[in-house]
């Protein structure tokens, strides 16, 4: 056999072996992300209840319950927040006086009334701030804050925030954003497969 022929061969051999490590990479990578930002069955009928009452895309849902709790429904904050949308108790008995309905505080460890007034929460944010960066913003500092901070031009105009203040609100937002458009990315192409 001739050199060049050997080479050839051998760079066809190499190739398709990379080749097949990279899609087994790329398989072993796509399992590991499903694996860490799952959607439970057991509260997948809840989101998507409320996704469609409430008009938030399912992603959205999935992302602020993955950066929140991890999908731990006894889950509690420093600051008292909880479940699995980490909601104070506060911000529960305001949108108790939307919905008409009376929970005790320990309601919100109920993985169904967590995502209802959790979701519920991100639309009412949404009819009022313009982008869903500044919902999240919202969400972490609450809205007061970030009216606040929409009213300094060097912080924000026209509902969107441009420099966060809060170094934590700033990396919760960017954990979202990049949580949600990975729940997208995961479950549309598992769909489409």
């Amino acid at each position: 056999m001739k050199i060049g022929l050997k080479r050839s061969l051998a760079l066809i051999l190499i190739l398709a072996l990379s080749l097949g490590f990279g899609l087994a990479y790329e398989s072993i990578y796509r399992h590991v992300e499903l694996y860490l930002h799952p959607k439970p069955v057991t509260i997948a009928d809840t989101v998507e209840r409320y996704s469609l009452l409430y008009g938030v895309p399912q992603n959205i849902v999935y992302a602020v319950i993955k950066c929140e709790s991890d999908f731990v429904t006894e889950a509690q904050s420093h600051k008292n927040a909880r479940g699995l949308m980490q909601m104070t108790p506060d911000t529960f008995e305001w949108l108790q006086t939307r919905t008409g309905e009376e929970y005790a505080v320990e309601a919100l460890y109920d993985a169904e009334i967590s995502i209802k007034y959790g979701t519920l929460y991100l639309s009412l944010l949404k009819e009022e701030f313009p982008v869903w960066e500044t919902v999240y913003a919202a969400y972490n500092a609450g809205p007061n804050r970030v009216r606040e901070w929409l009213k300094n031009e060097t912080i924000g105009h026209g509902g969107i925030l441009y420099n966060i203040p809060y170094k934590e609100t700033r990396n919760y937002v960017k954990k979202v954003v990049k949580t949600a458009e990975l729940y997208t990315k995961l479950y549309d192409e598992e769909n489409a497969a």
